[in-house]
């Protein structure tokens, strides 16, 4: 299974979009500043994942949330609560 996720900073405002078959690892190594991308703005909670099967559509929903700034809007309006 591959998963996308969206973490918040609970130090900052900031949002970040990420990939990986391993959602608990993953999570841990933001939280334990071992990611660089996000080392500044842990710890970070988990708001929202999708499960894919294959590693193709997870990477392609991945892309379009970091690259289309209208489906990340999207789903940031639609955890509007979850985000605070």
């Amino acid at each position: 299974m591959q998963y996308v996720y969206l973490i918040k900073s609970l130090k900052q405002d900031f949002v970040y979009v990420g990939c990986t078959s391993d959602l608990k690892k993953r999570i841990a190594e933001h939280n334990d500043m071992h990611v660089l991308s996000t080392r500044h703005y842990a710890p970070f909670k988990l708001c929202y994942y999708e499960a894919y099967a294959a590693l193709e559509d997870a990477f392609k929903r991945e892309h379009n949330l970091k690259h289309s700034g209208g489906a990340i809007g999207h789903l940031k309006n639609r955890l509007k609560n979850s985000l605070q």
